[in-house]
């Protein structure tokens, strides 16, 4: 058989996936377009109709996906939009032309923005052009088969969103961009997608492979699953090792891999004999207004879930990290304030968190990390809480357990100043957020990936020091960094020992350890 072939594209979420290609056609006004269909009555109907499918696809969804659906619902809701394609109708246009002009002309501006994060907006655009559209002429946009691999110009976030990526699958775009919305969903999902790739001719059904790490697309002869070798990877990078997550570096070094996870059914796929255990779940993700971070007995559910997943291993809950870019919905006020500060600041949010992890922690291996800590005082204070509820409980009668706390290592004041923080159990560095800060510039930010780059060699100098002011307490790192096989041999000079990492970067970051030294050198042969 003949050599797939690979076609060359750019990264967008790291990870490998395989599967049958979905060719995604776009939506046309003229083709099914009912006669009947006009003036402004009937756009001003589907506005509104658009508006509630997208009010109840935010509904469950986390904190960032609830961001970019309410952005486009904003969009919808401005007035301008609908004036402006009103007097296309009163021209005499039918109502669905006039809708996909008026969104047309709003596309063009951005595609020819000088700005990439302005291009990257022109998907949403074409996102609500499409919902409504689709509400006009009553054709709506399908799902696509579970485990497909998405193959178009775009992809709109919405329809990212609708789709249930439990079953696998990744996403090949044409064009698409690096900093726009379903990039950053793709990778906060562990969903692999490149783009940039140009127009490649394959047939729908058509088994494909997308490889996130080295920008690619596989196009197979065959109707068969990718090998991890057409990918260019170790055979041994896809095999589930029921290792406990305790590794050995080349020289016999013990190196920890546990996995992040945003809910409980990220777990449900995952072998738990595979890992160390929970390196982070992310709390928030699984509170999604105020009446949820208001809710006991949700929160100790979550938790105990967890802990029976884990059977013994560690399982690390990160308090909310709610505020600043992270709303909380529901919660309006202090919106300048995030992890740590919004929790002191509004204890009976803490209170109910931290009740909910001291009856879960008697039914496992539980520790709580702090988010966004600055001064060891925010240890300390966070502390008493713990203190005080678990002696309410225990004058209740109720059973309870402080376990250990820590902290993440995302704010460089604290990072710089690590051994003051005495009555920190641990440590964990995220270096998302220490990223942004140590170069004064958003996540979301078109440059971000530029410039954190650029101080890839400060923030690993960073963490070497860190390590060493760590003073011999466990730590560990979460951020994607963990999860970047090529940063791998860094980290192990800097001194990490554990990686915790999203469950679909456990085979390429195993491969990664055992193939090199503590001292993050090449293994003798490799």
């Amino acid at each position: 058989m003949a050599a797939p072939l690979r076609l060359k594209a750019t990264g967008a979420s790291p990870g490998v996936a395989s599967g049958p290609a979905y060719i995604a056609e776009p939506l046309a006004a003229a083709a099914s377009l009912p006669s009947s269909v006009s003036g402004h009555t009937e756009l001003a109907d589907a506005i509104k109709t658009a508006i509630r499918e997208l009010q109840d696809l935010a509904t469950g969804t986390d904190p960032e996906s609830r961001d970019i659906i309410e952005f486009q619902i904003e969009v919808l809701q401005d007035p301008t939009l609908a004036e402006m394609a009103d007097a296309r109708i009163d021209a005499g246009e039918n109502v669905a032309f006039a809708w996909v002009g008026t969104l047309d002309g709003y596309i063009r501006e951005l595609e020819c923005s000088e700005e990439d994060q302005l291009r990257a907006r022109a998907v949403d655009i074409l996102d609500i052009k499409n919902r409504v559209l689709s509400v006009l002429t009553g054709t709506p946009v399908d799902d696509f088969p579970a485990g497909s691999i998405y193959v178009g110009k775009d992809m709109e976030p919405s329809r990212f969103l609708a789709h249930d990526w439990s079953a696998g699958g990744g996403i090949a775009l044409y064009a698409g961009s690096a900093v726009g919305h379903v990039a950053l969903l793709a990778r906060s999902r562990s969903v692999p997608m490149v783009i940039g790739a140009g127009r490649f001719a394959t047939e729908g059904g058509q088994h494909i492979g997308v490889d996130g790490d080295s920008g690619l697309v596989i196009l197979q002869t065959a109707k068969e699953k990718a090998t991890p070798a057409q990918f260019g990877h170790p055979v041994t990078s896809t095999v589930s090792t029921a290792d406990n997550g305790d590794l050995r570096t080349a020289d016999s070094s013990q190196v920890l891999l546990s996995i992040n996870v945003n809910a409980p059914d990220d777990v449900d796929a995952i072998p738990a004999a595979t890992t160390a255990g929970i390196g982070l779940m992310r709390s928030e993700f699984a509170v999604m207004s105020l009446s949820d971070a208001a809710n006991e007995e949700k929160q100790f559910a979550i938790y105990r879930r967890l802990l029976a997943w884990a059977d013994g291993r560690p399982v690390t809950i990160r308090m909310l990290d709610i505020g600043g870019d992270k709303p909380l919905s529901g919660l309006t006020e202090m919106s300048s304030l995030r992890g740590i500060r919004l929790l002191l600041a509004r204890p009976e949010i803490a209170r109910v968190q931290a009740r909910a992890l001291l009856r879960a922690a008697v039914f496992g291996n539980l520790r709580i990390m702090l988010p966004m800590v600055t001064f060891p005082s925010d240890v300390e204070d966070i502390r008493q809480i713990y203190r005080e509820e678990s002696s309410e409980l225990a004058r209740r009668g109720v059973l309870n357990r402080i376990p250990p706390i820590g902290m993440m290592v995302e704010v460089p004041a604290a990072a710089l100043m690590l051994d003051a923080f005495q009555s920190a159990d641990f440590f964990s560095f995220g270096t998302n957020d220490l990223a942004q800060y140590l170069v004064a510039s958003p996540r979301e930010d078109a440059d971000f990936a530029l410039y954190q780059a650029q101080a890839g060699p400060a923030l690993l100098r960073l963490l070497t020091q860190a390590v060493k002011l760590a003073g011999g307490k466990p730590l560990s790192i979460c951020g994607d960094m963990a999860g970047d096989p090529s940063r791998t041999a860094d980290l192990l000079a800097a001194g990490i020992r554990h990686f915790s990492v999203a469950p679909a970067r456990l085979p390429a970051i195993r491969s990664a350890i055992v193939g090199l030294n503590a001292d993050g050198t090449k293994a003798a042969g490799e």
